[in-house]
């Protein structure tokens, strides 16, 4: 089978750990010609090229900057991505009759690229709804639906999902949100398709842990609770920093924070300015580096803003699901992350918002630090039975037979 690849994630090197490498890897090493096409960021100064990668063929395209910038750039940029991807795709994949066209969300504008290569080759069509735009834009007070800009996106969205032969949501409650809000949707191409991994087999000894934070200035008879990933208003950052304030110097809590994003200098401000000495506070960490801290830590924390009314799953969960790492996640009432580790065993769950019952339900991993090593086997267990990369192989494949 040849498969076409459309992200606006930056694809550097297929061999590194995460949801799009693990699944493109997957493609590729059970026998499928793999393509993919991606974005190469005005940031990053190169021009479109192909080249052949771990034996895929990534195609860089040249794009203005799509991820953290300014919302004028992100928002010209998306509206003309779609005809660089088609131009990019026309040139350098002309020779190539594609049997399966994979793209994820953001973006929503994929649309003609899609059409294109369902036309020429025939091409089936899967859409991985890894978010769901405009909607969270409005959530997050950016937008109005009375904005003509919500209007041109809301009908982006639709085209996308009328484009697409199937769609995979990130859960049970993302499934039943998307034929809600969009009836004309045929209930019988969309499924559960959730983040998925190849999971590490081995983690650290107890020595390499120790070496670990000592390297961070952790101290050992702390519990360090972990945050890692996009730092920016969909994680709620005022609620965070209420977190950090409550627990400055709170007896055997150890909070670090590792990310990028657009509200990650106003924490690392926060964290210059108060000099706790139980919170760390870090940009984003290379790929191993961020996985060996991890590794490291015992349990971790996930921020949504109380304010989405769309049901979110962060990819985070997968690697503290990984690691073994019970879960404390403050979201909003609408995402079902919460049910999903709930009913597993391996967290525990709050509204976004309500600090006191957060710091009474981190208490509870700090009076009762049994629970770790148990909740976090049961974690694991989760994963491998729904988020490995297997899972989402199959159900994409299977469409083709």
């Amino acid at each position: 089978m040849k498969l076409l690849f459309l992200t606006i994630a930056r694809i550097k090197d297929i061999s590194e750990r995460g949801i799009y490498t693990d699944l493109i890897r997957k493609f590729r090493d059970e026998g499928h010609e793999v393509c993919v096409a991606c974005p190469s960021e005005r940031r990053y100064n190169q021009q479109t090229s192909c080249i052949n990668n771990e034996g895929v063929k990534v195609l860089n395209i040249w794009t203005l900057n799509v991820q953290k910038t300014t919302l004028i750039e992100k928002g010209v940029c998306t509206l003309v991505l779609d005809l660089q991807f088609q131009s990019g795709v026309k040139k350098y994949f002309h020779d190539i009759k594609f049997d399966l066209v994979l793209y994820s969300t953001p973006p929503v504008t994929f649309s003609q690229t899609i059409e294109f290569i369902k036309n020429r080759d025939g091409a089936l069509s899967y859409l991985l709804l890894k978010d769901i735009f405009p909607q969270n834009a409005v959530d997050m007070g950016m937008i109005s639906k009375i904005n003509p800009i919500y209007q041109y996106f809301r009908n982006k969205e639709k085209k996308l999902y009328a484009t697409s032969d199937f769609i995979g949501c990130l859960s049970p409650a993302n499934v039943d949100y998307l034929l809600k809000h969009n009836p004309e949707i045929n209930p019988a191409i969309v499924e559960v398709n959730p983040n998925t991994i190849h999971p590490i087999v081995e983690g650290l000894s107890s020595e390499e842990k120790v070496e670990v934070r000592n390297k961070y200035s952790i101290p050992s008879d702390s519990i360090v609770f972990m945050y890692g990933g996009n730092i920016g208003k969909p994680q709620g950052i005022d609620f965070i920093m209420q977190v950090l304030s409550a627990n400055i110097g709170i007896e055997k809590v150890f909070i670090i924070v590792v990310g990028s994003g657009t509200e990650i200098v106003r924490l690392c401000n926060w964290h210059k300015k108060m000099m706790p000495k139980n919170i760390l506070v870090m940009e984003a960490l290379p790929k191993d580096e961020y996985d060996e801290l991890a590794m490291a830590c015992d349990i971790g924390l996930i921020f949504l803003d109380r304010r989405f009314t769309i049901p979110n799953v962060p990819s985070r969960l997968l690697s503290y699901l990984e690691n073994k790492m019970p879960v404390l996640a403050a979201t909003d009432v609408n995402t079902d992350i919460g049910k999903i580790i709930s009913d597993a065993g391996c967290g525990f769950w709050i509204e976004s918002g309500d600090l006191d019952g957060f710091n009474r339900e981190l208490q509870k991993y700090i009076n009762h630090p049994n629970i770790i090593t148990r909740m976090g086997e049961k974690g694991y267990n989760l994963l491998k039975e729904n988020y490995t990369i297997d899972i989402s192989y199959e159900r994409i494949v299977s469409k083709l037979s």
